[in-house]
Formats: C-alpha cells, structure tokens, sequence
C-alpha cells in the first residue's frame, strides 16, 4: 500500500488566513494529499481544501477570507449578552452569524462529500476526548470544532457535546497518524508574538488565551511525534503584531505567508522535521533593539 500524506490545520482565529497563503505555495508546488486533517479554525479551511484540492479551490477560499470582518464570526450584542448572563447559558455569543456563513461559503454539505478524506477534530465537553468527524452535516461539524470554551455554545452530535477541537489537541498530529499517515504537514497558525498589551475584551482574550496553549501543545505534539513519523511544519509568520480577533490584516497575512511558504520549499523544507523557531516561546522587545 503507497503511503499516505496528511494535511494538518491548527486553530488560531484571524491568524487562519496565514493558512491560505501558505495552502497556495503548497498547491503551486504540486504537494500531494491524501487525506486532510483540521481543528477550530483550521477545520474551516481544511473543510474548504477538501472539498476543492486545487489551485481554484485555495483561491476562493482566500476570496472567502477577505470578506471576512470581525462581526461576520463574533457579533456581540450588549442585549444578547447580558440575557445570556441572566439566563446563566454559559456562552456569551450565537453562533447564528458563523453558521450562516459557512451555509454561504463551504461548496459541500456533507462531510463524506468532499474530494480528499476529511476528518475534523472536536472535544467532548464532558469527557475532554479528543472527537473526530469523518461523516455527518458539515456545518454543525465546524460549528462544533469552533466553539471556543466561554464564547460559543457546545454542538449536540448525536449523543454527544462537542466543542472547540483546539481543546484537546489544537493540531491533531495524533489523528493523523492514527489514520495511517507516513507523512504529515503541519500548517499552524501560529501566535501573536508582537503585539504591544493583551487584546482587550472577554472574547480577544479568550481567543488568545486559548491560542497560546494551543501552539504549546502543538510544540509538544511535534517533539513526541517526530521519531514516529515523517513530519514536517510550515513555519508561521514571525513578527505578527496583530490579534486573533483582528480580521484588519488579512490580505497582508495571506501574501507573507505565502511568500513565507514558498522560500521555505525551495529550501527543502518538505525534508527537515525541526520546531519552526516562530513556534518557540519569544518576545520582541523592543526596549533592547538597536
């Protein structure tokens, strides 16, 4: 049996676009896939790219990105909030405006639909098992790999709750290679590493604050999994100055890290298995620069 590659997508909100710009350097360097593999926000793209595997495919999806504002996924309403809080719910935001989005954007409706295997990662709310889709309604599938712990509901699948994938295991290397991958690739979102105070608000804080324990445990999934398979991580952007919950920048996201991407291929990158240096815990002090 020919040996399989897996495509691997981290969780990281607005920094998902640095995803796309990295997808478009692989697709023009006609890297294979066999199967694709996502958690949270990495589920949507790596939805997308199962669905349309191709040059086309990454394209529109970098369409989808750019109309993308902060309200389209998080519409916070002070009415809305405060009814939750009285009615003691346990999130703080609908999920209405991200399902209608996906409705909109995702070219299929069922997972098994799409072209490569796909398989999306969630977390059992009640267990903290790491849950993965690979059949079903697409939609409530991603709902459910997105829903950040405080900030979207849980989604009932079946008899299960499920919520944001990122909290089991943001990059799911383990499912991976537990679905018979010789070779995986990594593409992380990576960390807002430059930014100048904490992001303000319950919702940028907890974005953040989950995004950073989630590229710590993808470091520590890297070091366990090196030695058992071939794999390999684009490196994310390194400075990035802007927030998990800015959609601001996302043309600039898209364009470094594609160009990123790209010097990284031709470097061989598909061949070394080393930490990305970005992915590392580091500041940019910018007191002590010359």
């Amino acid at each position: 049996m020919a040996s399989k590659t897996a495509i691997v997508f981290a969780g990281g909100g607005s920094l998902g676009a640095v995803q796309v710009g990295m997808l478009r350097a692989l697709v023009e360097a006609s890297v294979h896939f066999d199967l694709v593999v996502g958690a949270s926000v990495g589920a949507i793209n790596g939805a997308y790219f199962a669905a349309r595997p191709d040059a086309a495919g990454v394209e529109a999806l970098a369409g989808f990105w750019r109309g993308l504002s902060k309200t389209d996924i998080f519409p916070l309403s002070w009415l809305d909030t405060c009814r939750g809080l009285i009615k003691r719910r346990g999130y703080l935001l609908q999920p209405a405006a991200l399902n209608r989005l996906l409705g909109q954007a995702l070219p299929i409706h069922r997972i098994e639909d799409a072209v490569l295997p796909l398989y999306i990662v969630t977390t059992n709310l009640l267990s903290g098992a790491e849950t993965v889709l690979s059949s079903g309604e697409i939609g409530q599938a991603l709902l459910a790999s997105a829903a950040i712990p405080l900030v979207f509901p849980s989604v009932q699948i079946a008899d299960q709750f499920l919520i944001d994938g990122g909290v089991a295991s943001n990059t799911p290397i383990a499912t991976a290679v537990a679905l018979g991958a010789a070779k995986v690739v990594v593409i992380p979102t990576g960390v807002s590493c430059d930014l100048k105070q904490p992001p303000r608000g319950l919702v940028a804080l907890a974005l953040h604050t989950v995004n950073l324990m989630s590229m710590r445990q993808l470091v520590s999934d890297i070091e366990h999994f090196r030695t058992l398979t071939s794999l390999h991580i684009v490196p994310p952007l390194c400075p990035v100055d802007v927030s998990v919950f800015n959609f601001d920048q996302t043309e600039s996201l898209l364009q470094r890290a594609y160009e990123q991407t790209l010097r990284w291929l031709d470097r061989g990158g598909l061949e070394r298995t080393k930490v990305p240096g970005a992915l590392t815990i580091h500041s940019h002090d910018h007191a002590h620069e010359h």
